[in-house]
């Protein structure tokens, strides 16, 4: 499988690493706990089988749109299948546009029924993951918002990336020349 995700610029992804620090401090699920090289904070946008030439060329238009400024919007739970605590981001109109270009780009070769549902443009919520668990209300605890930063009122989405997962490497999106 081959995800796309947008990294942080440096001074969100440093607010991010002290959310992880904190998180494991405390004991609790943290992504500080992923210890591959490749495991940094990202804003995951889509992930399909493989890549393929007509993909990369639409990813290369959309990855020129950025950096792309962000709002982060608070702190966000979810249980799908997996418990996730995340800072959620605004859902601007610019972002769901890059998100909607990224979506037609991996649907313009797979199906999109044969996808992640919740990547597609009307299940998806834009969020950096703080901490995962496969440990159902691992982050209901009312402690969690007074463990954790706040969250940097704003941040630049950066870079366009792709991780594969059966190799673990990563691929940097760049725009058309």
């Amino acid at each position: 499988m081959r995800t796309v995700e947008l990294l942080l610029d440096e001074a969100a992804e440093s607010a991010v690493r002290e959310a992880w620090r904190r998180l494991a401090d405390a004991g609790l699920p943290s992504q500080a706990r992923h210890r591959s090289p490749t495991n940094s904070p990202h804003l995951t946008l889509a992930a399909c089988p493989e890549l393929t030439a007509p993909i990369r060329w639409e990813l290369a238009e959309a990855a020129a749109a950025l950096p792309l400024p962000v709002r982060f919007a608070g702190l966000i739970r979810f249980e799908r299948p997996t418990s996730v605590l995340a800072w959620s981001l605004a859902l601007d109109a610019a972002l769901a546009d890059l998100h909607r270009k990224v979506w037609d780009a991996v649907t313009s070769d797979y199906r999109p029924e044969t996808l992640n549902p919740f990547h597609a443009p009307s299940g998806w919520s834009p969020h950096v993951t703080l901490g995962r668990t496969r440990r159902p209300g691992a982050f209901t605890s009312r402690r969690i918002p007074g463990i954790l930063p706040p969250p940097p009122p704003s941040a630049r989405l950066t870079t366009l990336r792709s991780f594969d997962t059966e190799t673990g490497t990563l691929e940097i999106l760049t725009p058309r020349a």
